[in-house]
């Protein structure tokens, strides 16, 4: 969220020490649009490292040719915690694991528990832990709020149920995170071949039976890079605790938001807050 406010808003709006905070307020607005339609009984701002070095050991290629922080985003990062706990989130830090196996790991102890969970975020590979209690609300840079991504709607998109997206990602590949998948295999072979066999593992096992020449040589030269993708691409239980109910402090958030100088923010969480 940090990082898609922070290229989606200019780096003009400031904050009361002249030093920018498009990412503090575009992450913020993301956030309190959704608490506002969907009213949760807690909501927790997840961080990790970048790349989780035992991905990196699968892959050297995961996740490299990701940027640096920018330098004008440093300092609201480093500010984020501290605001979004005046705001009453939660704030869940990793420092192994990646943000995203914080957030599937939270998403399934609710289910468990009996609740429902959604997900806020930019990144598909989150469409594995949708199910009949778990949504993705996936937002996109340049859109109004966040869509709501169900299992049909996994299934619409990918044409497999939402378990086998790290297999999907393994086959069809994913440029955002570096990982090439199988030579010559798209989406709609990719689906197909998991439609047809019900997981990497059984696609590889058959490989030896596919018709076409080149589709038979991908799958079975590259059967451990394969495996190794779908490692890469599937969430690690990041051992985190539920959150206990914590309400969304729209006046603690309001004074924050007007010492950072953020005072458009701050009217809208009095609004909220009165």
């Amino acid at each position: 969220m940090l990082f898609r406010a922070f290229y989606a808003l200019p780096s003009s709006i400031k904050g009361a020490d002249g030093r920018p905070v498009n990412a503090l307020l575009g992450s913020t607005n993301l956030v309190l649009r959704e608490v506002e339609l969907h009213s949760p009984r807690a909501v927790v701002m997840c961080f990790g490292p970048d790349a989780a070095d035992y991905r990196v050991e699968l892959y050297d290629g995961y996740h490299a040719d990701r940027p640096e922080v920018p330098d004008e985003l440093s300092p609201q990062w480093e500010a984020s915690v501290r605001f979004y706990e005046a705001l009453g989130w939660y704030v869940e830090a990793h420092e192994t694991l990646e943000a995203d196996d914080v957030l599937g790991t939270l998403a399934r102890l609710e289910a468990e528990a009996g609740g429902t969970a959604q997900i806020l975020t930019g990144d598909r590979d989150l469409y594995q832990c949708v199910t009949d209690r778990v949504s993705v609300l996936y937002t996109k840079t340049g859109s109004q709020g966040a869509e709501r991504v169900d299992a049909a709607e996994v299934r619409k998109r990918y044409g497999i149920p939402p378990e086998l997206v790290p297999d999907f990602i393994a086959l069809r590949g994913d440029p955002s995170d570096g990982i090439p998948g199988a030579q010559g295999v798209g989406a709609k072979t990719a689906a197909e071949l998991l439609r047809r066999h019900g997981s990497l593992e059984s696609v590889l096992e058959n490989a030896i039976r596919e018709t076409k020449p080149k589709l038979r040589a991908s799958l079975i030269d590259s059967r451990e890079d394969l495996l190794a993708y779908k490692d890469i691409a599937t969430l690690r239980d990041a051992g985190t605790k539920p959150p206990r109910d914590r309400p969304t402090n729209f006046a603690g958030g309001a004074a924050a938001a007007r010492e950072l100088g953020m005072n458009r923010l701050a009217d809208r969480l009095e609004k909220l807050a009165g």
